[in-house]
């Protein structure tokens, strides 16, 4: 079986939250800009700890609450573009929160937040040769009218790569039906909708993700498997998976103790990808991600993972087929016998 340079291999992302990348030490270095109380988290080995998935959507609002200004955003989106360009990433569509912005700091200027993202990614990016498009995500937390407002907000933004929205927040209180509303407006505005469904709530989340709201891929999805009849529907219409191990491990989406459910959805042919998801908060990294699916499932599951994820993002054709010439040169030249 011929090795892999995966550190070299051309990646595509797609379930990757911005906020979620801040290093630890930015963190705290913007709370104490601020005056923002850290208490253990002030300690860079407590920084982002958590115990319990409503622990972790408690740190993530904390570091939100540290990003205060445009160039709060800039500082990090340059860092995200440095970050995963040292990982091969050449393309990326990365979620962003203004509606949680919003929520912390109601003065903050989304439009011009926006416009310093961009300009840090593409300036930053560029050079490095990574593309980032933006999804902006609907919290569920704030109830249908945010959503559908956040929609309209985001169509507004797609002079800036925003290209569609999301549905992140607390999945087990605040069901997809929901936001049918919210999906539509996005829709009609010519923005594509990615779901949130199969982490905090079973399977039946993830089948009113695909047939109320129409969602185009998955955000994990992880527990879909425990319905026959909802892994046979994404298989049966290739809805991608976005699968994130180390985050489903944490946050108990997927079991600690044993096989991650992203083989078995694998064999029942459903379409997987593999990210990151809050790769700071997490403590891993896209890399480390494929590392663990090439360790764990195999290289020749790595690599159709990773070509799965270039079908599956919102570039346009020819973006694509520059991205999969780059992903079979890059194989092609690999020496054998390394995985690294």
């Amino acid at each position: 079986m011929q090795g892999l340079d995966l550190a070299a291999l051309p990646k595509v992302q797609l379930h990757c939250h911005l906020e979620g990348t801040v290093r630890a030490e930015t963190f705290r270095a913007l709370a104490a800009k601020y005056g923002l109380e850290l208490g253990e988290r002030a300690d860079p080995a407590r920084t982002y700890a958590f115990d319990t998935f409503g622990e972790f959507l408690l740190l993530f609002a904390k570091v939100t609450q540290t990003l205060r200004a445009p160039e709060d955003f800039a500082r990090v989106a340059r860092d995200y573009a440095a970050d995963a360009a040292a990982q091969g990433v050449a393309y990326a569509e990365i979620f962003v929160s203004p509606s949680v912005w919003t929520f912390f700091h109601c003065e903050l200027d989304v439009r011009a937040t926006v416009e310093a993202i961009r300009r840090a990614l593409d300036e930053t990016g560029a050079p490095l040769g990574i593309e980032v498009a933006l999804i902006a995500d609907v919290t569920r937390n704030f109830g249908p009218e945010r959503a559908e407002a956040s929609a309209r907000e985001a169509v507004g933004l797609r002079d800036l790569g925003v290209i569609g929205i999301g549905l992140g927040g607390d999945e087990a209180n605040y069901p997809p039906e929901q936001y049918e509303r919210a999906y539509a407006i996005a829709r009609d505005g010519g923005l594509h909708g990615v779901v949130h469904a199969g982490e905090a709530a079973g399977p039946e989340s993830v089948r009113a993700a695909i047939e109320v709201l129409g969602a185009e891929r998955i955000g994990h999805g992880v527990r879909a498997i425990e319905d026959p009849g909802v892994v046979a529907m994404l298989a049966e219409r290739r809805i991608p998976l976005e699968i994130c191990p180390t985050s489903n491990r944490l946050t108990g989406a997927a079991p600690a103790n044993a096989a991650h459910p992203l083989g078995a959805l694998d064999a029942a042919g459903c379409v997987v990808t593999i990210d990151a998801d809050d790769p700071a908060l997490f403590g891993t990294t896209l890399l480390d991600e494929y590392r663990f699916v090439a360790e764990t499932f195999g290289e020749d599951a790595l690599v159709r993972f990773a070509r799965n994820a270039i079908d599956a993002s919102f570039a346009p054709p020819a973006a694509k087929a520059r991205l999969r010439a780059m992903f079979e040169r890059s194989r092609n030249s690999e020496p054998a016998g390394r995985i690294s």
